[in-house]
């Protein structure tokens, strides 16, 4: 799953001062993070993530999505939902996550960084809906 990583890599690392960092005490499992925060989770193949959406968005997308579920570790009450990329991912689903992941983005973002990406300035100049 090298391609799932390198997209993952590719969306998430075209956020402002987004970061990879692959945590040695989860077993070098890769993080991407804003100013020491994360907004993404993976494993190291990449074939599921975690992610943070608001928490209406987090309900609907776990009771829409058959890859997701609410995050473990007590973290699904707080908007943290998991996707799972086992398998084939066309292109349109692969649209919806880099949606996703945007979104993770801006409610772990400082303010600043956040407002950034939604008013589309970023790298991708691709605004997502508040």
């Amino acid at each position: 799953m090298a391609d799932n990583m390198r997209r993952l890599e590719e969306i998430s690392l075209s956020l402002p001062e987004a970061q990879r960092v692959d945590m040695e005490a989860w077993d070098g499992q890769p993080t991407f993070r804003v100013r020491g925060k994360n907004f993404v989770f993976c494993n190291a193949d990449a074939t599921s993530l975690t992610i943070k959406l608001s928490k209406p968005e987090a309900e609907a997308v776990v009771a829409t999505e058959s890859r997701a579920t609410a995050a473990g570790y007590g973290l699904g009450r707080h908007g943290w939902v998991a996707i799972d990329l086992s398998g084939r991912i066309d292109g349109e689903y692969w649209d919806q996550l880099e949606e996703w992941i945007y979104t993770s983005y801006t409610l772990v973002a400082p303010k600043k960084l956040a407002r950034l990406m939604l008013d589309g300035d970023a790298s991708g100049g691709n605004p997502i809906d508040s």
